[in-house]
């Protein structure tokens, strides 16, 4: 069942960080990685830090599809989001609500489902360094409620600000 506050409280978040000027610093970098989704030197040994405000709900859903698939979070609670995504130059108009990071190198912005961290994982695109869901498509993990689905795109993260497509969701994950 939707909860109208849980959209709400995330809608409102996603307009204030929206609106936010970001903060262009120096992005991630990226090395070599494995081959079955799993990082060789060792990305997936700790936990995707999980930057959020306290307030939005949808995060906490996000991160249990991820735990269902085997991806270990922690929360960073932080009422400073427009600081987090300056600090990991997310594009303007690339934004979500949450900005997790894996061991201070990789991101992944919004509601990117857990399979594509693996498949990116395994083989990041040169000058890339991360994934990101703008905004929080109704089809997406932790904002798909079972009907209604909508599909969606994941763009990837590039050095120097950009961004570009890499792929389309079609069909909602499975839970």
């Amino acid at each position: 069942m939707h909860r109208p506050t849980d959209r709400l409280s995330c809608f409102l978040l996603a307009v204030v960080i929206l609106g936010a000027a970001p903060l262009w610093v120096e992005n991630a970098r990226s090395d070599d990685e494995g081959e079955n989704g799993t990082a060789s030197s060792g990305e997936l040994s700790g936990p995707l830090v999980v930057h959020k405000n306290p307030l939005c709900f949808c995060c906490k859903k996000w991160m249990a599809h991820l735990h269902r698939r085997g991806i270990e979070t922690s929360t960073d609670n932080t009422t400073n989001m427009s600081r987090i995504k300056g600090q990991w130059a997310i594009p303007e108009g690339m934004h979500s609500c949450h900005t997790a990071v894996l061991n201070k190198k990789y991101v992944f912005e919004g509601h990117v489902p857990a399979r594509f961290i693996r498949k990116y994982l395994s083989n990041p695109p040169e000058g890339s360094y991360g994934l990101t869901v703008p905004g929080m498509p109704e089809g997406s993990p932790g904002m798909y409620k079972g009907k209604d689905f909508e599909p969606y795109n994941i763009y990837l993260l590039m050095r120097g600000g950009d961004y570009r497509f890499y792929v389309r969701v079609e069909k909602p994950e499975s839970r």
